[in-house]
């Protein structure tokens, strides 16, 4: 067990699922985004993505990939996404780092691993790391009690179905659709099935990712995940101008989803 599952279980026992909420560290500068991390969990996200911006990123959409690139121009770095790990701590959600690896390997490791528990963090998300490529990264944080978080999809085969479900710990991240972060019209049916299979494969807790950007669309994957993650919806709804107020008002939209109520 470990924070992670235990806020999920939580939820659960509440008859809903987990809204998990990420941002950009840095985005539109290093304040602001660390006032949007309270107003995250002051709106009713449990858990929290922390996002050290990437000049490279393999998952995300254009609406992420714009507000990293702003960030990495303001002289964002890795140290401001472990201060945002402890405000989200500090405020009361769980928060986890979704960490692409040239990142973590450039820390080590080992120290990344060790850092993140420091600031209360309780995870890490890896979009372009497998299990089966990154035993260095899964040894560290098994030491340090940091729970691996892999990623399913559409795609995967039932073998490596398997693979990412026993190699990780807090949750399985299942993709809802083959693509990149982004608001999209409607969820799909693919959302369920990666879902069902994923648990078939042995993953206790699954939460959906991409694609979810209303109350009415979290509801629906509430209903068959354990957690719904939601990002680019958070990120447009904040803006260049670093707008909380109507961060505010989308977060408690899609907390009220998670919660039935929408």
């Amino acid at each position: 067990m470990s924070a992670i599952t235990d806020r999920i279980d939580a939820c659960k026992a509440e008859g809903r699922a987990a809204l998990v909420g990420y941002l950009p560290v840095g985005y539109p500068d290093v304040d602001t985004s660390l006032e949007a991390m309270r107003v995250f969990v002051e709106a009713g996200c449990d858990i929290v993505e922390v996002g050290p911006p990437y000049s490279d990123p393999v998952l995300d959409g254009p609406v992420i990939q714009h507000a990293a690139a702003i960030a990495l121009e303001g002289g964002v770095r890795v140290d401001d996404a472990f201060r945002a790990v402890s405000v989200v701590a500090q405020a009361g959600a769980v928060p986890v780092i979704m960490a692409y690896a040239n990142l973590m390997l450039s820390r080590g490791w080992e120290r990344f691993a060790t850092d993140l528990v420091a600031a209360g963090g309780a995870g890490v998300i890896t979009p372009d790391l497998t299990p089966d490529a990154s035993p260095e990264w899964i040894a560290a944080a098994r030491a340090a009690e940091v729970d691996t978080i892999f990623l399913t999809a559409p795609s995967t085969t039932r073998e490596r179905m398997q693979l990412t479900a026993d190699a990780s710990r807090g949750f399985v991240y299942a993709t809802s659709l083959m693509g990149v972060t982004g608001e999209r019209a409607s969820v799909g049916d693919a959302a369920a099935d990666v879902v069902a299979r994923t648990r078939e494969a042995g993953a206790e807790r699954v939460c959906v990712g991409l694609g979810v950007s209303t109350g009415r669309q979290a509801a629906e994957v509430a209903r068959f995940a354990d957690g719904v993650i939601v990002g680019s919806a958070f990120v447009k709804a904040m803006g260049d101008a670093g707008d909380l107020k109507a961060l505010r008002v989308k977060v408690e939209e899609l907390a009220a989803g998670v919660r039935g109520e929408a």
